[in-house]
């Protein structure tokens, strides 16, 4: 007698073994928001001892994808899995979003899956990889939004290769063991600091952390550079060293003298500020100029409209395309940093310039 196949596990499935609502093994299943890490964790746990396979294919649009029944372009035999881990919920406002969502559709012609692996607070304590991720079935690994060093570091060390897309700030110069794309953080945030001081507005302050990532730390450090190069004192007062909104509100609350221009290191912190300032009674940029970074959609819709420094999504993910692919069929290439072109874009946040057209 023909034996009877295997129930397939379904979400129900889990959600009735843990007593919880399918709404939220759902969510844990989709690396959607609004769910403890802890919850997460537990539900990929038991979805995975289950036998739930469809997680495991999962990809960053959120449609299920499964693998090619080719080997990828130059690969015999190889992995097709490209894992992309981060440690943050990746919204459409992200810059990366759009950029993943190209590599996707080009990697999937490639015969590749990028599959999504959140990496929690815990799994960043205790250096452990999540229950999703299976090193054997791994070509490499993308990492975004993931700036904890030692957490990188050991990445780096599990003999696959990886790309950092953004990374930690490199304080003291140390460079991680993988290639590294990021945006160009200095000419478009040098030249914005120039065109403000041509326009006799001279003090400018900094809102952002500059050590959460080496983004920050560049836009930063192009700040500095740029007031430094034209004799122009910096208010170390105006230096904000926060990403947190409360702590943004009480440090200008407290500031006795605000300077005439903040430039902040995304456009997230830039719009909070904005809101900050006006709930202080203050317009803009009549009492204080602001300027963010990312082109964000927040970006063109707050009012007034923010200056900030557009990102070139796309190029960004054939790069990193070009990057991977290069690194997997020549694993033993020095390791390379690769910037891709930024562009100021003026609104009515700041002054603008006078371009003579």
């Amino acid at each position: 007698m023909k034996d009877p196949m295997k129930k397939r596990v379904t979400i129900q499935d889990i959600a009735d073994a843990l007593s919880i609502s399918r709404n939220t093994v759902s969510k844990a299943i989709n690396n959607s928001a609004g769910i403890a890490d802890v919850t997460r964790e537990l539900i990929l746990q038991k979805a995975a001892e289950m036998g739930y396979k469809q997680f495991s294919y999962l990809n960053i649009s959120g449609r299920s994808a499964q693998p090619s029944a080719e080997s990828p372009a130059g690969l015999k035999n190889g992995p097709s899995e490209i894992a992309l881990f981060t440690g943050a919920f990746l919204s459409q406002s992200h810059f990366a979003s759009t950029m993943l969502d190209r590599m996707q559709q080009e990697l999937s012609q490639m015969g590749y899956t990028l599959n999504t692996h959140r990496i929690t607070k815990e799994h960043r304590r205790s250096l452990s990889l999540p229950i999703t991720f299976r090193k054997e079935r791994t070509a490499a690994i993308v990492c975004v939004e993931m700036f904890d060093r030692k957490y990188d570091d050991m990445l780096c060390e599990l003999g696959i290769p990886v790309l950092f897309v953004d990374g930690p700030a490199k304080l003291h110069g140390e460079s991680l063991h993988a290639d590294q794309l990021y945006m160009e953080n200095f000419s478009e945030v040098n030249r914005f600091i120039y065109d403000m001081l041509r326009l006799g507005c001279g003090k400018i302050g900094f809102i952002g952390d500059y050590e959460h990532c080496q983004s920050f730390l560049e836009r930063y450090a192009a700040f500095r550079c740029a007031m430094m190069m034209e004799s122009i004192p910096v208010n170390d007062r105006h230096i904000i060293k926060t990403n947190e909104r409360q702590e943004i509100e009480s440090s200008l609350r407290n500031l006795e003298d605000l300077p005439e221009l903040f430039l902040c290191a995304n456009d997230f912190i830039a719009v909070e500020v904005m809101h900050i300032l006006v709930d202080l009674g203050l317009s803009i940029p009549g009492d204080v100029a602001v300027c963010g970074f990312d082109d964000s959609t927040e970006s063109g819709l707050v009012s007034p409209r923010l200056t900030t420094v557009h990102i070139h999504t796309q190029s960004m993910a054939f790069s990193a395309i070009q990057l991977l692919m290069t690194r997997l069929k020549e694993p033993s290439l020095d390791y390379r940093t690769v910037y891709t072109e930024t562009n100021l874009i003026y609104r009515e946040s700041t002054k603008v310039p006078d371009t003579g057209v």
